[in-house]
């Protein structure tokens, strides 16, 4: 019986380019036949380096409007930051011809009113995103996954124009009972109102920043809806199944699986459509009625927004100070906007990269 020599082996494979990838011979120590070290630099393709390129190429060109966005805003807010100092932090008035001008007031408004939106798109994006993935028929889910999306697209505008035309005389008893019933709860209550007679114009309780929120709400339910149900569908199946084969509901499989798994981007599309309600401009000003003070009453007549701020008074300004207030202000927003975009892209890709449920 004739034994087959391994170094022969090794050098005919070496000689015809096999076993070069494969690995490294090991002769249990013999120094007659040393380990050979594998050559693990890859080779790139043409097309995986313009691939490359181009992803490189695009954020890069992101970044740099990023930055050139910003900086050109603090370029040309000099001149009025300058001359406000901190006041321009906790003014309320906007009187930027007569030197008194701030965004405190704008500030306020802009957070209610995205707060109230937000509220208004966790509980229709969370139910939309939950009956999508878990209760619609197969046949019925592609066009709402189709209609989902496609509400994202409808102009802002159009919001504003349903809202103030139809939506918001609807909506005046409900804001109305809301301040009747829990008048005790501050953002509900409402100044120099009797709510014991009932002819109390509801005029009162119009162009607020409750139905300004609710607009707004519905225009980012898309957004954070899309963002939920893409984490829903991909809940474990196994523990799916698991948590139904023990007993549990539908209910309340999804309570202990579905929820606890999607918790993170839930956060994360909620933060990521108030990016867009911080910044809503056109829906926002055909709805309020512009006030520069500060209105912690959401039921209230009146209130205000930095981008309503800059869009009903850019036309009217007709010096550069003037402009540089408003851009001022719109460095402000520019600066809130991007902070919570930033966290809520965190919070979207962590809630990509796995997730936990609770057993």
């Amino acid at each position: 019986m004739v034994s087959e020599d391994p170094t022969a082996r090794w050098a005919s494979a070496d000689a015809s380019g096999l076993g070069t990838e494969g690995p490294s011979p090991d002769y249990h120590g013999d120094p007659r036949h040393p380990r050979v070290a594998r050559n693990l630099k890859s080779q790139k393709s043409a097309s995986d380096l313009l691939f490359r390129s181009v992803l490189r190429s695009g954020g890069s060109v992101a970044l740099l409007l990023m930055i050139g966005v910003g900086s050109f805003l603090a370029f040309n807010a000099w001149t009025a930051l300058h001359k406000a100092g901190l006041s321009f932090l906790t003014t309320q008035s906007w009187n930027a011809n007569g030197g008194q001008f701030g965004i405190a007031a704008v500030i306020v408004g802009t957070a209610l009113i995205a707060l109230v939106a937000v509220a208004v798109a966790a509980v229709l994006g969370t139910g939309t995103a939950l009956y999508i993935s878990e209760y619609a028929p197969r046949f019925l889910k592609r066009l709402l996954i189709a209609g989902l999306d496609l509400m994202a697209a409808v102009p802002s505008v159009v919001f504003g124009l349903w809202g103030q035309r139809f939506l918001q005389g609807q909506i005046l008893p409900v804001a109305r009972w809301l301040n009747d019933w829990f008048y005790w709860f501050p953002p509900f209550q409402v100044n120099n109102v009797d709510r014991s007679n009932p002819l109390t114009s509801l005029d009162t309780y119009s162009s607020s920043t409750f139905i300004a929120g609710i607009v707004v709400g519905l225009m980012i339910t898309p957004i954070a809806g899309a963002v939920m149900r893409e984490a829903f569908g991909q809940a474990p199946v196994g523990e799916r199944e698991g948590a139904l084969a023990l007993g549990g509901t539908r209910w309340g499989m999804i309570r202990s699986v579905v929820l606890p798994f999607g918790r993170g981007a839930m956060i994360g599309g909620l933060m990521l459509g108030l990016g867009r309600a911080l910044g809503e401009t056109m829906a926002v000003l055909l709805i309020i009625s512009p006030v520069y003070v500060i209105q912690p009453h959401i039921l209230q007549h009146g209130t205000s927004s930095v981008s309503s701020l800059i869009a009903s008074q850019y036309s009217e300004a007709s010096s550069h100070f003037s402009i540089s207030a408003l851009m001022a202000a719109g460095l402000a927003l520019f600066a809130i906007t991007m902070l919570v975009n930033f966290i809520a892209a965190r919070i979207v890709s962590r809630s990509r990269s796995g997730a936990l449920s609770e057993g």
